[in-house]
């Protein structure tokens, strides 16, 4: 006898949880698609941009008469040319209502306030033409004191970056728990405690440095345009451009074809763009601009750049009292599109996953005469996590605990969950501590412990250090309302359609932009599970303003947990249709039927069922339909989250560092996150991959350096060190899953994780290394130099003593029991 499984009632395998490799892969890796700079469009001109070599100055005179004169050269346009319908590049986030905003002109005007600021634009027939004619433009400069040093900037006698205002701060921020009524007053707990630590770090300037160069290509067509971007933000970049340069939106369509790559250096209205539309206006042609790597790392805007000081308070048993944080934050010369919005994003995570009950947060945003900071993968939360695991430590060691067990003594408890913090944020779901033990076990944590021992007590040149970071962040960016409450100038929400098409493919428009997340494939693995269709019959556009005609695109891991939702509840609005016409083909009540596997069924009546491939052709003939109801079942959605999600996680690196000539290196990195609900484990794995070599990078490698004349040091990739694979170890990761509830994926983000999470792991690994040796910090990023100096010479091996004293008087890394003058008191030097 031959068993035969009936094909309506077998269990379709469900796409959700399947290590699916990426539908856009073979065309990503092969390079077979189309990049902003493979396009070559009929009579199209190119552009480059003659850029400042000075830092501060004003512009005495341009003289462009031999570069317009140069072969090829089509036009020549200064910025005085422009003056008029320039506007101002946008900042979409007045963090405070008193913020100073500069204004920020595409091509600078009477002044420029940083190396590399565009001054003039040519415009050729040529890309060697339009390179060739910058150096027939002849510009005087008055050059200006450069302000570059926050601290310095600060000061009431400090020199101006921009002469038109009254100091160098764009605004000062405050979050204060006990006026919020989120937790108690942070100053009576600060003079109540037994012990406060104070500390002065610094978070380096870094470069996003993505593998595709920005570029842009506009095409004029009578008063319509059409741009192609390498953007992250094709719909924001849409809206800004209308507003810029006046340019109706109706008019106006932004593309972003597959892109390079991006790490919130691409989330930007980049004064090219402006540029670039504005010459096409005037001319009536096409006109594209490639931005050479130099020209990328001197002008594309850089991340990070934050003073911060620190203090906490705890008793004598190691429980925490009290956290203040005091930040000044570089915006550079100018406000890009969420520039001041990102210390104040950050404001809410130094907290972290610890029940302090009283917690303070001001932030000085400072101009200098660098090029503008701006999102860079984490924005804002990876400042803060640094911040928070570098104090614990701190704090442990003042105490004499063991660092880890000082996070778990306050650290939320699994049972606690949903947990209020005292920055007012609802954490959602989570167990640190099975977490941490499955770290521990992987890293194996217990022989590492033995050998350090071992190596210390024979004075061993290499010495082995362990280090923590238990981390949690705010993504799923985010709730419109708590948006609109930060004063951001955009909602929180994402928009998704789904087109049953009557051969029973399906298309699925999404208003999230990939860069290189793997939305296609994630989405048809969403779709395919909720609709029952095969994992192959789906199809994802996106990127075009035309298709997707709505959109808040990708960044703060929202993308799964926002785009995605959006997806599954336009998914569920075309079943709810279907079922109407289901009923009717069946001749069955709605109530009567079953949705599964992709087939209604009549409850009962075996063999009455039907496809919903099958419904999506019987509308489309629309032969036979329900009266009183349109012949579609393509339907769209629009998701706003109630409230952020909270993936954590705990990392754990083991560091060897000689102290004979300062190297670093990871022995072992092990970690356990809990993203949520895992669609795609392929996917997970390499976000997490991606994010610890970037976190890794800040902590080792990479930082952005200003000479005293302004001059970015680290222009060129042998300067700028981005670490390849050889440069990083090999990563022992793992998962718990506990679902964010507040999205029905469960999902709650995974793009950022790694690069917050690792570069406190690292710099604590170090220092645990070589702490008895008399080290309590290391500048980022740890070269050789600064590890040996900090061991030789103490300091944190940089330009600045680590005894020394900050702007506002207080010492900087000095550690105090009893009532204490901490690190960020600001008396009255303020």
């Amino acid at each position: 006898m031959t068993l035969t499984e009936d094909p309506a009632t077998t269990a379709v395998e469900k796409e959700v949880g399947k290590a699916r490799r990426r539908k856009e892969d073979a065309r990503l890796i092969t390079g077979r698609t189309t990049w902003t700079d493979n396009m070559v469009l009929p009579g199209m001109l190119h552009m480059s941009v003659v850029r400042s070599p000075v830092a501060h100055g004003k512009i005495s005179s341009i003289d462009v008469s031999a570069a317009k004169a140069a072969p090829g050269v089509v036009a020549v346009f200064t910025g005085r040319d422009i003056a008029d319908e320039q506007g101002s590049i946008p900042c979409a986030w007045p963090v405070t209502p008193d913020m100073v905003n500069p204004g920020h002109p595409s091509l600078a005007v009477d002044e420029v306030n940083h190396v590399g600021e565009g001054v003039a634009v040519i415009i050729a027939r040529s890309r060697a033409a339009a390179a060739d004619a910058i150096e027939l433009v002849d510009v005087d400069y008055e050059p200006l004191p450069p302000v570059l040093d926050m601290e310095e900037a600060v000061k009431a006698d400090a020199d101006l970056c921009h002469d038109h205002t009254q100091s160098n701060t764009s605004y000062h921020f405050v979050f204060d728990a006990g006026e919020a009524g989120t937790g108690t007053d942070t100053e009576q707990a600060f003079a109540d405690a037994e012990v406060v630590v104070s500390r002065r770090f610094v978070n380096q300037r870094l470069i996003p440095a993505f593998m595709e160069p920005r570029s842009v290509v506009v095409q004029p067509q009578g008063d319509n345009y059409t741009m192609w971007s390498a953007t992250q933000v094709p719909h924001i970049l849409r809206v800004m451009l209308a507003s810029v340069t006046g340019v109706p939106e109706h008019k106006l369509r932004v593309i972003a074809p597959d892109v390079g790559g991006g790490f919130g250096g691409k989330l930007q209205v980049n004064p090219e763009e402006v540029i670039a539309l504005l010459v096409a206006r005037r001319l009536g042609k096409p006109v594209k601009w490639t931005e050479t790597r130099s020209e990328s790392l001197m002008t594309a805007h850089h991340g990070r750049d934050q003073i911060q000081y620190v203090d906490i308070a705890s008793d004598r048993e190691g429980n925490v009292k009290a956290l203040r944080v005091r930040l000044l934050a570089d915006m550079g010369a100018y406000l890009r599109l969420i520039t001041p919005g990102v210390p104040a994003l950050g404001a809410f995570m130094f907290p972290a996953i610890y029940k302090f009950p009283a917690y303070r947060f001001e932030c000085d945003g400072v101009f200098t005469n660098k090029v503008p900071t701006d999102a860079y993968r984490g924005a804002g939360r990876p400042e803060a996590t640094f911040a928070i695991e570098r104090i614990m430590d701190e704090l442990a060691v003042e105490l004499g605990m063991d660092p880890l067990e000082l996070r778990r003594k306050n650290w939320i408890q699994a049972q606690e969950f949903p947990f209020t913090t005292v920055a007012g944020l609802e954490y959602d779901s989570g167990d640190y501590e099975t977490a941490t033990q499955q770290a521990l076990e992987l890293i194996g944590y217990d022989e590492l412990r033995e050998e350090q021992r071992r190596r210390r007590e024979s004075n061993d040149p290499v010495q082995l250090g362990i280090g923590f970071s238990t981390f949690t962040e705010m993504c799923g960016l985010a709730p419109s309302r708590v948006l609109g409450s930060l004063s951001f100038g955009a909602g929180g929400w994402e928009h998704a359609a789904i087109r049953m098409l009557p051969t029973g493919k399906v298309e699925v428009v999404t208003g999230s932009t990939p860069h290189g997340q793997g939305h296609e494939t994630a989405w048809s693995q969403l779709v395919a599970d909720a609709l029952g269709v095969p994992f192959e019959d789906v199809e994802v556009l996106h990127g075009d303003t035309a298709i997707a005609t709505k959109g808040l695109d990708t960044y703060g891991s929202r993308s799964l947990v926002v785009g995605g939702t959006a997806v599954v509840k336009a998914a569920e609005k075309v079943i709810a249709k279907a079922r109407k016409v289901a009923a009717h083909l069946l001749e069955a009540n709605e109530d009567d039927l079953e949705f599964a596997d992709g087939r209604f069924s009549v409850r009962g009546t075996p063999g009455a069922s039907l496809a919903i491939q099958e419904i999506a052709l019987a509308v489309f003939a629309a032969h036979d339909y329900p009266e009183g109801i349109e012949p579609s079942i393509d339907a769209d959605a629009t998701f706003d989250p109630v409230n952020f999600s909270f993936p954590h996680g705990t990392h754990i690196c083991a560091m060897e560092v000689d102290t004979d000539t300062g190297f670093v290196k990871i022995r072992k990195y092990a970690c356990v996150d809990d993203v949520g609900t895992i669609v795609n484990p392929l996917i997970v794995e390499g976000q997490v991959h991606g994010g610890l070599a970037q976190g890794i990078a800040q902590a080792l490698y990479e930082e952005a350096v200003y000479d005293a004349d302004g001059n970015l040091t680290t222009g060129t990739f042998v300067d700028y060190l981005v670490p390849s694979a050889a440069d990083l170890p090999h990563f022992d990761t793992g998962n718990t899953v506990h679902e964010a509830p507040g999205n029905p994926i469960g999902a709650k983000g995974v793009g950022e994780a790694g690069c917050i999470a690792s570069t406190p792991a690292v710099v604590n690994a170090a220092l645990d290394a070589v702490r008895h040796l008399g080290v309590s910090d290391i500048r980022m990023p740890l070269t050789p130099e600064r590890v040996w100096r900090a061991i030789h010479q103490g300091g944190d091996g940089g330009d600045r003593a680590a005894a020394g004293t900050n702007a506002y008087g207080g010492a900087s890394t000095e550690s105090t029991t009893g009532v204490s003058t901490p690190a960020s008191s600001l008396g009255g030097d303020r």
